[in-house]
């Protein structure tokens, strides 16, 4: 009777009400069912057209899946990288968005106030040139007399492909050349560094450290020294032309399947990689094929699969900033960012809220959500961080505050949102250690208190030019703890 049940089921022949499942779902478990009790399955079983059903929508949700987590770095780019070439007037002060192949540089810091970065630092004003390098451009750096600067060089993967400044090229006067893939020519004398990059479109994206309280026209001027450049131009042969990034379209959020479109047209900006040819040949199997995607070569289950890989893949991205980090005394700390190998979904949470994070022998990142007892933070308790000595690093630190929800700075009557090496309202013991109390309300000596919100929050120590000990995960990071 069992076997007849069992058959009857594989056909569609048994109502779902006998154990509350759809038919669809009763079919699958059916199926899995006679797939248990094969010692090889491929040989044992036959198809049959819910076999069929069912391997269309697994097969989609899963390329898809795959899709998503490869395919979301390199859209993100695209996507904030015409972002970036959109120049606001009149231009915020901290703004640093400048047009096509031009350097665009924030002059002031941040506050409470400004939103138009989330996560951004508190410490550094921030470049970005976004450069579609039709030729070579040559970069100018100044002599900063040791004051740190780096500028990463991002491809449209978001891979850090060189960085240039303080602790990798020095801060003396620099020559740098960007040359894009497959270009044949001479360079020029004079050229200190040649960086060779996979895609015909660079991000730079720098930092300059602002020391609290100086003269920042100090640093302004620095800032103007700092010089893009076609090859043509620096060679002094003719005057740079106007060019455009193609424009990206546009889909309403109401369109499940609206991320393969986006990744279609990505991929006809960018070249594929010779390491993932076979994974993006994949992808025909889902209808994305010579830069299009087309739906309709897709059957119903195919689209099924699709439309939930949707749904559930960023899910598996989200995911791998646990699965992708070390956690030490409740701090998640990430080493990947210089390498992140064939690990993709992480690679995409970097560029989705984390966009141009450095790699650890540059800078490093450890992020808090939760307290000592592994619950989330939030402004309702109070917390401290005792830290025994200053944190392990060549240039600076800090530790800075952000709102979960907004992921941007917490207002407060002292316009304080981290302490950091140079933080004059952060006292030390004699023997060089400190604590910092976190907690929304105003307590009597404000002097280590670092104000947070009434709701959730999390924290993020930065570590410029990490010491090997902290690269190598050995530093034991302070714990946070609660107080009441």
């Amino acid at each position: 009777m069992k076997g007849i049940l069992l058959a009857l089921a594989m056909f569609g022949m048994i109502s779902s009400s006998m154990n509350g499942q759809t038919p669809e779902e009763s079919t699958l478990e059916s199926i899995r069912q006679q797939i248990e009790h094969q010692d090889d399955p491929i040989i044992g079983i036959a198809p049959n057209t819910e076999i069929a059903k069912q391997g269309y929508y697994l097969d989609a949700k899963t390329i898809g899946t795959l899709a998503y987590q490869w395919g979301y770095a390199m859209v993100r780019m695209e996507q904030a990288m015409r972002d970036y070439i959109e120049v606001p007037n009149p231009l915020p002060s901290t703004s640093y968005r400048a047009p096509l192949n031009e350097i665009g540089w924030a002059k002031r810091l941040p506050t409470s106030k400004d939103s138009d970065m989330p996560t951004a630092n508190n410490d550094t004003y921030y470049m970005s040139a976004v450069v579609d390098l039709s030729e070579p451009y040559i970069l100018e750096t100044p002599d900063t007399d040791d004051r740190y600067y780096v500028v990463n060089v991002f491809d449209m993967y978001h891979t850090l492909t060189e960085y240039i400044g303080k602790r990798n090229t020095g801060t003396h006067a620099q020559t740098i050349a960007l040359v894009p893939p497959g270009w044949e020519g001479t360079l020029p004398s004079g050229i200190d560094k040649v960086v060779n990059v996979r895609t015909p479109k660079v991000w730079l994206w720098g930092r300059i450290h602002v020391l609290e309280e100086e003269d920042v026209s100090t640093v302004h001027a620095l800032q103007d020294k700092f010089e893009l450049k076609t090859l043509s131009e620096f060679e002094g042969k003719s005057l740079r032309k106007t060019t455009y990034l193609p424009e990206m379209p546009e889909y309403a959020v109401s369109d499940t399947l609206r991320f393969y479109r986006y990744l279609a047209f990505a991929m006809t900006q960018n070249p594929i990689l010779d390491e993932d040819q076979a994974l993006v040949g994949q992808f025909e199997r889902i209808g994305i094929i010579d830069g299009s995607f087309d739906e309709s070569s897709l059957n119903p289950s195919q689209l099924k699969g699709l439309k939930d890989a949707a749904l559930e893949a960023p899910l598996t991205i989200l995911s791998s900033m646990y699965s992708s980090s070390t956690v030490i005394n409740g701090w998640n700390v990430a080493t990947k960012l210089d390498n992140y190998s064939f690990d993709y979904g992480f690679r995409s949470l970097i560029a989705g809220p984390y966009l141009g994070g450095q790699g650890e022998k540059e800078a490093m990142y450890p992020i808090r959500f939760t307290d000592s007892e592994g619950e989330p933070i939030t402004g309702t308790n109070t917390y401290r961080i005792r830290f025994e000595e200053e944190p392990p690093v060549n240039s600076f630190w800090s530790l800075t505050l952000y709102k979960a929800d907004t992921k941007l700075f917490c207002d407060n009557e002292l316009n304080r949102y981290k302490f950091s090496s140079e933080s004059k309202g952060l006292k030390r013991h004699a023997d060089g250690s400190f604590e910092i109390l976190i907690q929304n309300e105003k307590p009597d000596n404000t002097d280590n208190w670092l104000p947070a919100p009434k709701g959730g929050y999390y924290l993020i120590l930065r570590l410029y030019e990490p010491h090997e000990d902290m690269i190598n995960l050995k530093y034991e990071l302070p714990q946070m703890e609660r107080l009441n």
